[in-house]
């Protein structure tokens, strides 16, 4: 996408990745100052894997904002790319502060802590929920109709952020009783679910950036589009797979072998138009095949043929 559209959606996908890094400084800053002041690990762990969350958030509004840029000489199929690329770095950073949370919520465990129970332990867990909530909210309603997976990894963070400050509510209710202990064990709970978020985000967003397969209904909407053409005959040798978050499409096509090459060269360009109508579909490149004549690479002894029976008429 490229042109005012395309700068709107950009403009709108930095101001949401700007309001994430100001919403979660603020809850860096409360829970932060109010762990350290009363010395509880699991309010600090929350606030520590909020450091995650505005780094993964600055990455996100620095970087992410790229998918809208136009194609270029050095990006010639665009920069779909650098938007899972960053949700990707999100991922690895959640999941290696999750790791270290967990080593000092066991030590927690195994030592004791020194944490003293206030009201404003209590308050300042409030603000974060709140906060989390408002983000989460707003992250999700800009994201509605840009798609992007850089918010949604964000807004995903924002709302395991509230279920990780209910664990820490249920350690910080633990010194209120005086069993000191549910402090380190909230954090260790903390830190498994900031672990399994990161391994999640990371996970989906690799799919993209390594050119996977999409699920079966995007392939069988391709074919769909394809064959409700009425000059197509048959379809085969389709490719569908990531290009980022986009999909490109490869397929080559059947039609009558006796027409003219215009008019070839005119359903050619109407099967992309079409293609390129359908949503999260980016490059097509389609090939067009005389029906009936079949391919020497489509033969069962063909040399190095190792991608089994083509796509045809019967398949499809």
């Amino acid at each position: 996408m490229s042109g005012p559209a395309a700068g709107d959606e950009k403009r709108r996908f930095e101001r949401a990745a700007g309001v994430n890094v100001l919403g979660n400084a603020a809850k860096i800053l409360v829970e932060g100052a109010a762990g350290l002041a009363f010395g509880s690990v699991a309010l600090l762990a929350d606030a520590a894997h909020s450091v995650a969350d505005l780094v993964a958030s600055v990455v996100v509004f620095v970087w992410g904002g790229s998918r809208y840029d136009a194609a270029d000489a050095e990006h010639p199929h665009g920069h779909q790319r650098i938007e899972p690329l960053t949700a990707l770095f999100v991922g690895a950073v959640i999941v290696l502060l999750g790791l270290n949370l967990l080593r000092d919520s066991i030590e927690g465990l195994r030592f004791g802590t020194g944490v003293r129970f206030s009201p404003l332990l209590l308050g300042a867990l409030a603000f974060a929920m709140v906060d989390m909530y408002v983000l989460y909210r707003y992250t999700t309603v800009v994201n509605a109709d840009l798609g992007s997976t850089a918010l949604d990894a964000l807004a995903v963070d924002c709302l395991n952020d509230i279920y990780t400050s209910i664990a820490v509510v249920v350690g910080v209710i633990g010194v209120f009783l005086d069993v000191p202990i549910l402090d380190p064990a909230a954090g260790a709970v903390v830190s498994l679910l900031v672990v399994y978020q990161g391994i999640e985000i990371g996970r989906e967003n690799v799919t993209y950036l390594v050119g996977a397969a999409p699920p079966p209904g995007d392939r069988d909407r391709v074919v769909a589009t394809l064959r409700a053409h009425p000059a197509v005959v048959g379809v085969h040798e389709l490719q569908v797979f990531y290009d980022g978050t986009d999909l490109e499409v490869e397929v080559h096509v059947e039609v009558d072998g006796g027409m003219t090459l215009r008019r070839a060269h005119d359903i050619e360009t109407e099967l992309v138009t079409e293609l390129h109508e359908l949503e999260g579909i980016g490059d097509v490149h389609v090939h067009l095949d005389p029906s009936g004549v079949g391919e020497w690479k489509d033969a069962a002894d063909a040399p190095g043929d190792d991608r089994g029976p083509p796509l045809d008429d019967g398949e499809a």
